[in-house]
């Protein structure tokens, strides 16, 4: 990785307030903005070299994060400054160009981390407080969104959402778990864990699909089924499966997108699909690396060894035959970037659902029922 020269990094602490900073360049009367902007240049140069150096090491060619999050938590403090930076007014041409170097110089380094990150360090980005959840894509994806609420028997689960709408004029259903970012949506969300009326309320939307022969849309993401005693008592456990046995044979194509976390049963509920994808950083696991690890070895401080070793990610995942394709997503996550995020999804949706549309329906089950039914094979040989 080439790092540029730090120039006066010496004068400014790694978390002083760059664009407060007030170092006149070319004299007291017509130097204090490009003397602040350069002042605060060089900080950020020192912080990103700060960045590189002490939460990257080399191994041959390999760059190995040493702490998790926390270098791309103090990336977005350095992409902070840099935009208070460029709300400076008077600046230089030179100067416009080096906040510009600094942008491409935090968007490599994001996508090098990227590259190198571990199970656990994507475990922890499919699980950002900021990554795009499904309303968020059915905002930036479709038309004439319309939701339909119930499941006809008992109530409406708001942890998951379903509703009609257009994807590039063509009409669609969509059916997605739904996570929230503020405490009081959290309850209402119940955390994205889905009581066994929201898969009722799910097949019942699958089924008007089937009915009036339009394609299913379905995005995953949930930390798993909802475990508590009155979903239990209202069949939990009969509900997953009845999704499971529909949706293998609804006669409509079905495309699964695991967009976060994907989490056992609460997850598959949904994810019957002729097409499942995920989306770079998306897990998709039987149980989470922290309960695995309690198991296993009584220590839930384990997890990062449990995630390596229960192969969750999309990569894994994509090798082992278990997805149909990856969805790749903006330098640092999805959350650094809804609207780009949503384009790479966009174009991933595109591409297998007309790949899909035109099978006959005969092909399109039984293409479904194989692609199932030899995931998890496995042959004994003689020693």
């Amino acid at each position: 990785m080439t790092r540029a020269k730090i120039k006066r990094a010496e004068k400014l602490a790694p978390g002083a307030d760059l664009a407060a900073t007030n170092v006149p360049a070319n004299g007291p009367e017509n130097g204090s903005t490009n003397g602040k902007a350069s002042a605060a240049i060089a900080g950020a140069e020192f912080m990103l070299s700060m960045v590189e150096e002490h939460h990257t090491r080399r191994n041959g060619n390999v760059i190995r994060m040493e702490s998790g999050m926390k270098p791309e938590q103090e990336l977005e403090k350095i992409e902070e400054q840099i935009t208070r930076l460029q709300g400076l007014e008077g600046q230089n041409g030179e100067t416009l160009r080096e906040i510009k170097q600094l942008h491409d110089r935090v968007d490599g380094l994001r996508r090098e981390i990227s590259s190198h990150l571990g199970a656990w360090e994507r475990t922890e980005l499919a699980r950002h407080p900021q990554r795009p959840y499904t309303l968020d894509y059915v905002e930036r994806l479709f038309t004439d969104w319309s939701e339909i609420h119930g499941d006809r028997g008992f109530r409406d689960d708001p942890a998951i959402v379903c509703g009609m709408a257009r994807f590039h004029g063509e009409e669609v259903i969509v059916v997605g778990q739904q996570k929230a970012r503020d405490a009081k949506q959290r309850v209402y969300r119940n955390f994205g864990m889905s009581h066994p009326e929201g898969y009722r309320k799910a097949l019942r939307v699958m089924k008007i699909a089937e009915k009036f022969k339009r394609p299913i849309l379905t995005f995953v993401d949930t930390d798993g089924a909802y475990p508590g005693l009155h979903a239990e008592e209202r069949g939990q456990g009969e509900a997953i499966a009845r999704n499971l046995l529909e949706m293998a044979r609804l006669e409509v194509p079905i495309i699964a997108t695991v967009i976060g976390v994907g989490g056992s049963g609460g997850a598959l509920a949904i994810a019957v699909a002729d097409r499942v994808l995920m989306m770079e950083n998306a897990v998709y696991s039987v149980i989470s690396p922290e309960g695995c690890a309690s198991i296993m070895w009584r220590d839930a401080s384990k997890k990062a060894l449990a995630a390596e070793a229960m192969k969750i990610t999309a990569k894994d995942l994509n090798e082992l035959g278990c997805i149909d394709g990856i969805v790749p997503e903006p330098a640092g996550g999805a959350h650094t970037d809804h609207a780009e995020a949503a384009a790479l999804l966009d174009a991933a949706l595109q591409q297998h659902l007309g790949a899909i549309r035109q099978l006959p329906t005969g092909e399109l089950l039984e293409t479904r029922y194989k692609k199932f039914r030899n995931m998890a094979q496995f042959f004994q040989v003689e020693a």
